[in-house]
């Protein structure tokens, strides 16, 4: 090729180039919309306007949440999975994201794997199991020892199938032999109204919902289910305290956006929200809510959330439970 040509080559390319170098530099260039696949005020949306409220101070962005409940999150997920990946569309997502993996299989408009690129794990959040004050059992032992004799007699609460507190009593069930009622709920408001009716004896949820409820006296703790006690509800034994199993789980809070994302946005997002969530204030909120903070990097984001659906994969098909 002549000399003039490859100038001439040189410089197309330069042309061809320049424009998605200087889209990356300049982002974001426009407001971000951060989905939520839930209602406004639970923990989920509570957390993510904690953690983005913070990376706004720290970066000057503008983050409009959005909150698109319905079909137990999935219209939510469905929302940010066919939105252009160029870095103005990311998803909140919690644990029953992975047990939609599972409980949807084949069903479910989107991969919940594939159709992601994870931002970082924000938190973990600890379940509680409590009790009807008109419920015999005052502690784990005896609750595992009352279902035991009374089988199908005891039923628990949740606030949807596939919930992280309806698949955490599944678990509770299959490591402890007991049998008890799972009677589903739209939300945690009602099963919450039953348990302090005493309409439902167990309820399990996430101690910000619940602790408020125990300090009133409506509804008593058996357990955490947690390693250890949590700082800011230090009363409240963890379930291996309380006579029970050594059985961990939680919700939890996790940042995805639309596969194909460039990675240098990823890079990006995850370095802020990372700050973020380890950043003093967010740290202390958190604690107030029974929340451990995480922020962490992508990869491992990534490795968390195909744990967790092969987790609950198990419990879902041993307890044969099954999609409304």
């Amino acid at each position: 090729m002549h000399f003039g040509n490859l100038v001439r080559a040189a410089a197309l390319g330069v042309l061809c180039v320049a424009p998605f170098a200087a889209s990356a530099q300049a982002w974001p260039a426009k407001p971000i919309r951060w989905i939520v696949p839930y209602p406004p005020g639970g923990i989920t949306d509570g957390a993510t306007r904690m953690v983005l409220q913070k990376v706004q101070e720290q970066t000057g962005w503008q983050i409009v949440v959005e909150n698109k409940p319905g079909a137990n999150s999935m219209l939510g997920a469905d929302l940010a999975a066919k939105s252009a990946p160029d870095g103005y569309t990311f998803l909140t997502v919690i644990a029953g994201h992975a047990a939609n993996a599972t409980l949807y299989q084949g069903r479910i408009p989107y991969d919940p794997v594939k159709s992601f690129a994870p931002i970082s794990l924000v938190g973990i959040a600890p379940l509680i199991m409590t009790a009807s004050n008109s419920f015999p059992a005052k502690n784990v032992k005896e609750l595992i020892a009352y279902a035991k004799a009374n089988p199908g007699k005891v039923s628990f609460g949740s606030s949807g199938v596939g919930a992280a507190a309806h698949l955490t009593t599944e678990l509770f069930k299959q490591t402890t032999g007991t049998y008890m009622v799972h009677i589903p709920y739209r939300g945690t408001a009602p099963a919450l109204q039953d348990t302090i009716g005493g309409q439902i004896q167990i309820f399990v949820d996430t101690p910000s919902s619940m602790m408020p409820q125990v300090r009133a006296g409506k509804v008593k703790a058996l357990g955490m289910f947690s390693a250890k006690r949590l700082p800011a509800f230090s009363e409240v034994p963890t379930i291996a305290e309380a006579g029970g199993p050594k059985l961990e789980s939680s919700t939890w809070v996790m940042f995805l956006a639309p596969t194909g994302v460039p990675r240098e946005i990823v890079t990006r997002m995850n370095a802020e929200v990372v700050k973020a969530v380890n950043s003093p204030d967010i740290k202390s909120k958190f604690e107030q809510l029974g929340i451990d903070p995480v922020g962490e990097s992508p990869e491992q984001a990534a490795k968390f959330l195909n744990d967790e659906i092969a987790k609950w994969a198990k419990v879902i098909k041993a307890a044969g439970v099954k999609a409304e």
